[in-house]
């Protein structure tokens, strides 16, 4: 279980009175490769300010650990605001924004308050203003700044955000439900984060500041290379998709969760609803237009992580290209899964179904090449509760107008389409890459968004409880950094199939499933933080979805489902 990477096993023991985790971290610190950032007390995730009792089970997380990593990445997020405003001045910065996380990067912008002249702006974002930044942000370090926790009343810190110009925090504010809220301290300067962090700036020695595009990137490290910042290197067609989508969620006026709670409750909901849908729907139907164009295209091949949305994407792209006059066939490539005892498993011994060894490429290739041949075939369909190939019943053979869709993880990588001419695949990286925000300083994971969208369709389709979706997807993310992430560039296009409305309608499917998880279950912690998470947003209801929605993939009733 992914809690249990990177711990540090303590034992039972007497503390004496007062002792914090922090001071047994401190013992347990020398000789260990990595920084301790977490405790776990008693099976529980905390953060080392608690304190330990007689009979206690004391145990310690690194940065090795997603969490302690996540902890510590969010910790130098705090330390680089504390660090530009101390550098820059309270008085001239307007907003610090984190806008997107590319390759364990952070982009990020910075706007200045109005009476800042164009000269002054021009003159400020620079390797100059970055380098006396990083300055700062390593002279805290080296201090050893304690970063302090403490609840205020919601009240307290909505006026406090307010002083500061924070309407992003304010509004995020107003529509919570718990009277008291956690802010937390450096150096003076306090800020609301959501989720864990570390008790101290003297572990935070990695990261970078980079100069990039009207903004900068604060380069972190990862689980898997702890050491080390992330290198400064940006997929191109990524950062253009995701700059379209900044376009998009600056039309609709939501581009925080306060925002978003706000649109609801002033009845705008379904319209941003409907302005979501249409623009997705425009960019499937220019996709369209550019196939057509080209009729020696004769297979689409439409691939992207586990839950981005591509069954519904592949059946709305035929019915634009049947508007072209083309006769498109999608396929799903999950069809071709070999049956269930045959699946390669990951190292933990669970099924690993993003690895490519769990589609029968014999097959699949066979069947293309006969139908690039002219010849017909019989298209399998797999039983996903039996863990079984069947038989579909339903053939296919392409005649002059037809045009394959082929969906499916894989769909990017040439070992599965090797046989086929390249001048005749159109290749689609299809990614949910969330647009919206908790805050300016709280980004929303693309992995966690995809995994509700997974948690409630599996919950629907497959039989899998929330347990189940929570357990497999460790291996599901490393299997997309294996298979999936190193060939979106290679994509003759790219679409984001994240709507910016989802997830007040997913909380209302999401949270019953959660909450089945008890406490003393190891998958407790991660089932605690996506409850919180969704805590942040006002739910709303499905009823008006559209039924040809991407959504509709997840939560049920697609025009499309047969």
């Amino acid at each position: 279980m992914e809690l249990y990477r990177g711990i540090i096993q303590g034992k039972d023991r007497t503390y004496p009175k007062g002792t914090t985790l922090y001071q047994l971290a401190a013992e347990a610190q020398p000789g260990e490769p990595y920084p301790i950032v977490l405790g776990v007390r008693n099976g529980r995730i905390c953060e080392l300010y608690h304190r330990a009792t007689d009979g206690n089970r004391i145990e310690f997380l690194t940065t090795k650990n997603r969490y302690g990593m996540d902890a510590y990445r969010r910790s130098v997020v705090f330390l680089m605001l504390k660090a530009f405003y101390a550098v820059c001045g309270e008085d001239r910065i307007g907003r610090i924004e984190i806008k997107h996380s590319l390759g364990g990067n952070l982009y990020c912008e910075i706007s200045w308050k109005n009476y800042v002249t164009s000269e002054e702006k021009g003159s400020f974002l620079n390797q100059t203003l970055i380098d006396r930044v990083l300055e700062k942000m390593r002279d805290l370090v080296a201090q050893k700044k304690e970063i302090r926790k403490r609840y205020i009343d919601i009240e307290e810190a909505r006026d406090l955000f307010r002083t500061h110009h924070m309407s992003d925090k304010e509004k995020l504010f107003r529509f919570r439900k718990n009277e008291r809220v956690p802010i937390y301290e450096l150096d003076g300067y306090r800020d609301y984060f959501y989720g864990y962090m570390v008790h101290n700036t003297e572990c935070l020695t990695v990261f970078d500041l980079k100069p990039y595009d009207q903004g900068f990137l604060l380069c972190l490290p990862t689980v898997k290379n702890p050491e080390q910042p992330s290198p400064a290197k940006i997929p191109t067609q990524l950062f253009a998709t995701l700059a379209e989508a900044d376009d998009w969620i600056s039309k609709l006026g939501s581009g925080t969760v306060g925002e978003l709670n706000e649109q609801i409750i002033n009845g705008n909901f379904n319209q941003i609803m409907l302005v979501q849908e249409a623009l997705q729907e425009r960019k499937i139907a220019e996709i369209a237009k550019r196939i057509a164009s080209d009729r020696t295209k004769k297979f689409v091949l439409i691939a992207g992580p586990s839950s981005s949305g591509k069954t519904t994407f592949s059946k709305r792209l035929s019915i634009q290209l049947l508007a072209f006059g083309m006769k498109p066939h999608p396929v799903e490539v999950d069809d071709y899964f070999v049956d269930r005892e045959r699946t390669p498993r990951d190292e933990n011994g669970n099924y690993n179904f993003e690895a490519l060894e769990a589609i029968d490429i014999d097959r699949f290739q066979s069947d293309l090449l006969a139908l690039s041949a002219g010849e017909e075939i019989e298209l399998p369909r797999f039983n996903f509760q039996k863990g079984l190939s069947e038989h579909s019943g339903r053939r296919l053979k392409l005649e002059e107008d037809d045009i394959l869709i082929l969906e499916g993880i894989h769909c990017m990588n040439d070992r599965l389409t090797n046989l086929i001419p390249e001048e005749k695949k159109f290749k689609i990286y299809l990614s949910a890459l969330t647009q919206l925000n908790v805050d300016d300083h709280n980004y929303i994971s693309t992995s966690d968004c995809r995994m509700i969208r997974r948690m409630v369709r599996d919950a629907r389709t497959r039989g899998n409880d929330a347990r189940a979706t929570i357990t497999m997807w460790p291996s599901v993310r490393r299997g997309e950094e294996e298979n999936i992430f190193p060939y979106q560039e290679e994509a003759d296009v790219m679409f984001n199939s994240t709507l910016v409305y989802e997830l007040p309608i997913l909380k209302q499917f999401a949270e019953p499933l959660l909450f089945t998880i008890r406490p003393d279950d190891v998958c407790y912690p991660e089932a605690k933080r996506l409850l919180d998470f969704l805590d942040h947003f006002l739910g709303v209801t499905s009823e008006n979805v559209p039924t040809n929605s991407l959504l509709r993939e997840f939560i049920g009733h697609s025009c499309f489902e047969q």
